[in-house]
Order: C-alpha cells, then structure tokens, then sequence
C-alpha cells in the first residue's frame, strides 16, 4: 500500500486471555480515525499491537513505514529540554550510542525544530519538559513521534489527563497534522470530541469492533 494503515484479523491474548479478537480497519492519509470505548476495552492493546509494541496475530500493513505512537502519559525524559526529547524520535536512525553522547547531526537538529514549529513550541525548545504544562508535554510527544517520520500517527487517549481547552487544542493539532498527509488512529472514551474531530468513528467492546 502507498501509504495509511490497514489492519486485518488482529488478535491480541496477555496472560492466557484474549484482549482483542479478528479487529479490522483501515485509515487512509488525510484521515482522523476515533478509537471509542470504555476502560479495558482493548484501545491501548490495538494501538501498541498496531505500532508493534504487543505480539499479535493477524496483519499490520503501514505504507511507507513503521506508525509512531503517542502515549497517554506523553513518557517525556522530565529533565530534558523540549528539544531533547523530541530528538529521541531520532533514535532509530542515528543509534543509540550517538545520541547518548548527543552527537546529533545538523540535519536532525534542524528537523527537531521544524517538528517543535509544527506542533507550536518553538518558543520553549530550550526548556526542562517538567517545567512545561500538561498540554506542551502532550505536543512535545507528538513532535517527538513526528521526529520519527512516521506515514501513521497513533494516539492512545492523548487528551485523557488534560482539561477541555488544552485537550480541544491536542485533538486539533491532530487533525491539521492529517491535513498534511498523515493517517491518524486516535483512542478516546469523550465521544463529543471524536464527533468534533475525527473523520470517522469505530467503537471497541471487549476486544472487537461493534461500530
């Protein structure tokens, strides 16, 4: 496939019990699709399994690359600048040992900014990331997934720990990052806000797609 994710017969079991059963779907680029549901239903097992985080049968086509993930609890490095966190989505191309010694190359550099301007952060590269507020955590997350040049973006509940303004502008700035041609798999349990924001909707319930 040129480019989006398609997932087919996805079955996930942790533990000797199955999370996720024969799960289908398909985002093109553009797209927002919405992940719904209530806790345990199975949203942050599909979107790990879908990133290749989790063992799993079935299929995961990603066109154009490995889908980057954005976790719920953004996993910032608390004592690094913006910037520095967002240049570990470098890792997978300059190695674990040069980024250890931050020896980033120019060219990722310049990319990291560019990542921190589209998510609007440019102001604060230089700042500690437990210095920042939960919603310039959550953009740190993204351009730091956006640092990966990933064709698929998934978000596990992104806006779950945020209050209503900062999570309006999160579910935003995703939907203009799929303007721009990225496919988006978002997770969410506010069904107003996937109606706002997200292209389509599917609902998830005990493991398996209802909707």
């Amino acid at each position: 496939m040129s480019g989006g994710l398609r997932i087919e017969g996805l079955g996930v079991s942790l533990g000797g019990r199955a999370v996720l059963s024969d799960v289908t779907l398909a985002v093109s680029p553009g797209e927002v699709l919405a992940i719904e549901g209530e806790s345990g239903a199975g949203k942050t097992t599909l979107l790990r399994a879908a990133a290749g985080l989790v063992p799993h049968s079935g299929t995961v086509r990603c066109g154009g690359g490995r889908p980057a993930l954005v976790f719920q609890h953004h996993a910032l490095a608390r004592r690094l600048t913006a910037r520095s966190n967002v240049l570990v989505g470098a890792l997978g191309r300059i190695g674990f040992w040069r980024a250890a010694l931050r020896l980033w190359p120019a060219a990722e550099r310049a990319f990291a900014a560019e990542c921190l301007g589209r998510v609007g952060l440019e102001a604060v590269a230089d700042r500690r990331a437990d210095t920042l507020s939960g919603g310039q955590r959550q953009r740190v997350a993204i351009a730091r997934a956006l640092m990966q040049r990933a064709p698929v973006l998934l978000a596990d509940e992104p806006v779950a720990s945020l209050d209503p303004a900062n999570a309006e502008a999160v579910l935003a700035l995703l939907r203009d990052l799929a303007r721009g041609g990225l496919a988006v798999v978002v997770s969410l349990h506010q069904p107003e806000l996937a109606r706002r924001h997200a292209d389509r909707r599917l609902r998830l319930e005990k493991g398996r797609i209802v909707a």
